[in-house]
This record gives C-alpha cells, structure tokens and sequence, in this order.
C-alpha cells in the first residue's frame, strides 16, 4: 500500500529513516480529504436532484418550502457531529504533525557533523577530520548526520527530496537538520529558495557510503577542498603535517582572530564566558531569559554579541560578521564543541573589570598583560588575496570582482 500511494502521489524514494513515515501522514490527510470531497460531492448531488423542483415563496415563511424542508431534514446532533468530527481530525493531524516536527528538529546524541556553506551558486561541504568538499556530500548509511548550515551570500535553502529534509541557510547565522540515510546511494540536492539569476543550477549530491567504507571525511583527495579558503588560516599544511582536522582549524583560527584574548579554555574567570564545558551548557542573560548554547547560538554570539548577552559579562565584543568568514566560523564553533569535557578550573579568582586588564592566558609566558578590550581583526587579514570570483549575470560567461 505505502508503495502505491507512493507512485500514485509520484514521490520520490524513501530513502531516509524519517521519509515514511512522514509520507504516512501525507497519505492520511490526502485520503481523508479525498474521501471527505467525494462524501460532499455525493450527499450535495442527491439534495440537488431531490429537491430539483421549485416552487412558490410562501410568503408567511419567506422562503420556498422546499429549502425548509430541506433545514428539517438534517438534525442539530449530526451537525454537531460533523463538527466535532472535523475538529478531531484536526488536533490529531496536529499531534502527528507536531511529534514528527519535534523528532527531526531535535538530532540524537551521538551524529557526524559536518558543516554546508551554501553561496551563489554552489554548496561546500566541511567534514570532522578537516578536508572538504564542494557540490558533493559523504555520509554514512545507517549513521545519524547533522548538517550545520550558513551561507556566505544571501539566503539558500538545503533540501534533498528523498530524505524529507529542508533547511534554509541564512548569512551569519547556522541553521541545523539532520538524517540518517538507509542504504548507500546517490540523491540530489536542490536549493528551494530563489537566490538569483541561477538559482535552478544550484546542486549538489549526498552520496551515502557503506559505514565500513566511510573514512570521516571527502574520500577522493582530487575533489576535495580545504574548509578554510580565506582568512589568516587559509595557509595549506605542509606535506608533513597533513591535513588539519577540524578542531585544530578552529584553535588555530580562534588564536588569529583574537578570541583567547578574551575567553579562556580551561575555565578560568576572564573578559568573556569561558569556553570550558560551554557548548551545550544552558546560558543565562541578561534579559532574564536563557539559551542553550548550541551551534546556532554560538554563531549569532560571534556575529551579533549584544543581541543576547550573558549575564554577568560587560557588552565589549566586537561583532565579528563579515570580518569572521563562515568556514573560520565553523570551525571555531568545532573547537568549542571539542571543550565540552572540560573541568572548569574551582580556585580561579573572579576577573575584575575596573582593573583595566586581564590575567594572562594558560600558555602564556609569566607576567604577560593581555588588554581588556580585543584588539579588532585588521581588514588586510581577512581581504587579502584575490577574491572569489562569480559570473555578471549576462550570460556571457565573463566573472567580475565581489
């Protein structure tokens, strides 16, 4: 049954673990207002040729007799019952609805994580041991993935019709989704929201590979690309060193960028929250509310401090958006992530502001005065080199400067 409904609606496979069973709720809704059109088709049919007479308006009732008689004929309780039937189906749709919502927007504990930029007009992709790819996604079957997503342009949206999944990637920001494939395959990838003059090109490939045959990353080293293309760390590693995982991209970004100016690692009281055991740790603020702080959270920190600001800290972060390119972005969010172990540190002194600066970092030769307020990310450091470039739009195949 569930394969013919499948073809008669022409979806595509369900090729992921939530596909069918949100296809379920899709036959569902389909086939009860489909039996429920027919049902008011027949019952308006038969009132049509019953009462397909007409005849004089009775003056005293001031309708035609007819249509009274046609009021008399249906009883308040089945109206009632009509309407409660109807508001039944209803809250039930919205329990399904909303169980299957809350299962696909809340990934399970342990996923691979890797991180989607999308800009016009292509997607990259950046993978936990550091290498990258671009128009093509590695995944595992059988093994939950979770997609970090942002762009560098303007807002794309991340959809693969034969796992059920959509996400918009949003400049500055990191949207999640997650799946988990079922068998090794190749599937499509579109963007879903219009991002400019080739926005219907704009695709990519999620090819799920066995779980023995999956190596943590971008298999083929002819198609990868490194995560970080620009910015102080853009530097290849030297053929000794290999290739940088993920965390050691986003250390060394976070020391480049000025970050362990002013947040520790190992817990100890300094200008900003300290990175130990931060990441998924519940953040109280300033408004009285709190957050948990996950990728999402951790970004928009990084791009727009103020916005929502832990309690306790002063408002001295810069905000980071445009000068923090999207891969250094994930990356540092990585590096947090790896700290999420960490003991914070019990005999480390509160930090006091009005002492104009702050003690100086672990590592840090002894007597080393690190300045209150960070030091803003010169612009030659983060622009220098050509920029990427893009076509003009015409169709003449001729790429200008952004």
């Amino acid at each position: 049954m569930n394969e013919l409904m499948r073809r008669l609606l022409f979806l595509p496979p369900q090729s992921s673990s939530i596909a069918r069973e949100l296809d379920s709720l899709h036959y569902f809704v389909i086939s009860v207002t489909m039996v429920g059109a027919a049902a008011v088709t027949v019952v308006g049919g038969y009132y049509l040729l019953r009462y397909r007479e007409r005849a004089p308006v009775d003056p005293r009732l001031g309708m035609e007799t007819p249509a009274r008689r046609y009021l008399d004929d249906i009883p308040l309780l089945a109206e009632v019952i009509a309407v409660l039937a109807l508001l039944g189906l209803f809250l039930l749709w919205w329990y399904i609805g909303f169980a299957q919502f809350v299962r696909m927007r809340v990934p399970p504990e342990r996923t691979v994580d890797v991180y989607v930029t999308g800009k016009q007009w292509m997607w990259n992709f950046a993978y936990p041991d550091g290498s990258g790819s671009s128009g093509t996604l590695y995944v595992p079957a059988r093994t939950p993935v979770k997609l970090i997503l942002t762009s560098r342009d303007v807002i794309h949206s991340f959809y693969v019709p034969d796992f059920r999944v959509k996400q918009d990637a949003v400049p500055g920001r990191f949207t999640t989704l997650w799946f988990e494939a079922l068998q090794p395959g190749v599937h499509d990838v579109f963007c879903t929201e219009y991002c400019g003059l080739a926005h219907s090109m704009m695709r990519a490939q999620v090819v799920v590979v066995d779980p023995n045959e999956w190596t943590g990353g971008a298999p083929d080293a002819d198609t990868t690309a490194p995560l970080v293309s620009e910015g102080p760390s853009a530097a290849p590693p030297s053929a000794t060193q290999g290739t940088p995982t993920l965390v050691e991209l986003g250390e060394r970004a976070s020391v480049e960028y000025g970050c362990l100016r002013c947040h520790s690692i190992d817990g100890t009281p300094h200008i900003g929250p300290t990175w130990a055991a931060l990441y998924g740790a519940t953040v109280p603020l300033q408004s009285g509310e709190s957050v948990q702080a996950d990728e999402a959270y951790l970004t928009a920190s990084m791009m727009e401090p103020l916005a929502q600001l832990h309690r306790g800290y002063q408002p001295v972060m810069p905000s980071y958006f445009g000068a923090l390119p999207a891969p250094e972005a994930a990356a540092i969010v990585e590096y947090i992530k790896s700290l999420r172990d960490v003991e914070p540190r019990q005999d480390a002194r509160a930090f006091d502001l009005s002492r104009g600066a702050a003690p100086p970092q672990p590592g840090l030769p002894e007597g080393t005065v690190t300045p209150l307020w960070p030091l803003p990310v010169p612009r030659e450091r983060w622009t220098a080199g050509p920029e990427p470039t893009y076509g003009n739009g015409d169709g003449d195949g001729e790429a200008v400067e952004r």
